[in-house]
């Protein structure tokens, strides 16, 4: 797997704004959130979320529609398509 490319655009005492790319067979790693956080899609696309059982599940992601998680969750994130996928992360300090 290729690995992920981010970088952090926001790094405050609020909220940390992090723009993800993943490349055609890209990956983020496993990793756990530590905080409470929002993904904002940039582009419309499918990533495949590997939980820490191996459990695979498929995500649609609609260019612009946020959704919110709980710190917490602990995955890997798959890019198995054709096309890039780019996203936001806004992590919420407490």
């Amino acid at each position: 797997m290729l690995a992920a490319k981010s970088e952090v655009q926001v790094d405050n005492e609020e909220v940390r704004v992090t723009e993800w790319r993943l490349p055609p067979g890209g990956a983020t790693g496993h990793h756990t959130h530590g905080m409470d956080y929002v993904i904002v899609p940039v582009v419309a696309g499918e990533m495949t979320i590997v939980a820490p059982g191996g459990e695979r599940s498929k995500a649609q992601l609609v260019a612009g529609k946020s959704y919110f998680r709980k710190a917490g969750v602990q995955h890997d994130v798959l890019n198995e398509t054709s096309t890039e996928i780019v996203f936001l992360e806004i992590e919420l300090k407490p």
